[in-house]
């Protein structure tokens, strides 16, 4: 499972879901879907959001895997 903090760090800059989408190429629902974890971003989707949001890959999203 992927976990993110793209609203944390999206929220933290002040950036609306609409303005963040922009920037990155994305609509604002394919945001909403990244940022509840039901959507998992391309690489260079990612590489897109860490840079906008200015901060590293593994400093926006996590790694973590499910029980078996």
């Amino acid at each position: 499972m992927i976990l993110n903090h793209i609203r944390d760090k999206r929220e933290a800059l002040g950036y609306t879901q609409q303005f963040f989408a922009e920037q990155v190429g994305v609509s604002r629902q394919t945001v909403i879907a990244l940022e509840k974890g039901s959507y998992n971003p391309s690489l260079e989707l990612a590489f897109k959001c860490s840079i906008v949001l200015n901060c590293t890959l593994d400093g926006l999203f996590q790694y973590e895997e499910k029980p078996l």
